[in-house]
């Protein structure tokens, strides 16, 4: 038997043992084979007190994903709920110092579990894999404190497996670039603010325009980092794509624009805590 299929194996019996399931849903990969993958264990008791999705809903997220979470559960007859979540109110949160992301999720899950016990479901669940356990991410204690559950990481599902399995399901979303909270895309140390949130949201999406939907764009004080792969780089370049870039950037309110040599990586900015 395939690696992938023993681990696929292993969530559905994960997933057979809870008796009502709320999934929390980014509109990322991960979260949406979660929800699909509950969605077939759980079949004709899926009603909205035994699967429920819940999406949090700030300016933290961008639109489009919340948007893509929606379209998901309903093509999929799921129950899905839109949750207002107010980290922007912590200002342990604003502060943005390297434990931002403990302090979010602390937020975020103590209202998905408070919507979830209303709806009568007994346990939370969120999209983490066995690769996010490697990296820095201390939301990850915050949810484990909250007792939200990470079915695809005790299945020992990767980022790879998740996305093969998402193919051979047909899950339209298997190939979808990773996006996640806007506030990683500001260094730790300066301030998050709605102004550079709306900013970074505002000039990501003029790249996606451009047909480049992998990308960030890191804001540093008045500058613009762009991060794309190394193959969209020469077409970026391009001198009516770049003055076009350069136009729109400064409208949005950055004063300088710079193309990172080294490309598209997530987490780049957890390089300033290796010391």
């Amino acid at each position: 038997m395939d690696e992938w299929i023993r681990k696929k194996n292993r969530l559905d019996e994960l997933l057979a043992g809870y008796d009502s399931l709320a999934v929390a849903v980014s509109g990322g990969v991960d979260s949406m084979f979660l929800l699909a993958a509950a969605m077939a264990v759980f079949r004709k008791k899926s009603t909205c007190d035994r699967l429920l999705a819940l999406s949090a809903a700030s300016r933290l997220h961008p639109a489009q994903d919340i948007n893509a979470a929606k379209r998901f559960a309903t093509e999929n007859n799921i129950c899905h709920q839109t949750i207002h979540t107010q980290e922007m109110s912590s200002s342990a949160f604003l502060e943005n110092t390297p434990n931002r992301c403990y302090v979010c999720k602390k937020i975020m899950f103590a209202r998905i579990s408070e919507v979830a016990e209303k709806a009568g479901i007994s346990a939370v669940a969120h999209g983490v894999n066995k690769d996010d356990e490697k990296e820095f991410r201390p939301g990850l204690k915050a949810a484990a404190e909250m007792n939200v559950l990470a079915p695809l990481a005790l299945a020992g599902l990767t980022k790879h497996d998740i996305r093969l399995l998402s193919r051979e399901m047909g899950l339209s979303v298997w190939d979808k670039p990773a996006s996640g909270c806007l506030a990683t895309r500001i260094p730790y140390g300066q301030s998050i603010t709605p102004e550079k949130l709306d900013r970074i949201g505002a000039a990501e999406q003029v790249l996606v325009d451009l047909g480049i939907p992998q990308c960030r764009v890191r804001h540093d004080e008045d500058m613009a980092r762009i991060e794309v792969p190394e193959l969209e780089m020469k077409a970026l370049m391009r001198r009516p794509v770049r003055q076009h870039v350069i136009e729109r950037f400064r409208k949005i309110g950055f004063r300088y624009v710079l193309l990172d040599m080294e490309g598209f990586a997530s987490g780049r900015l957890n390089r300033s805590l290796e010391d």
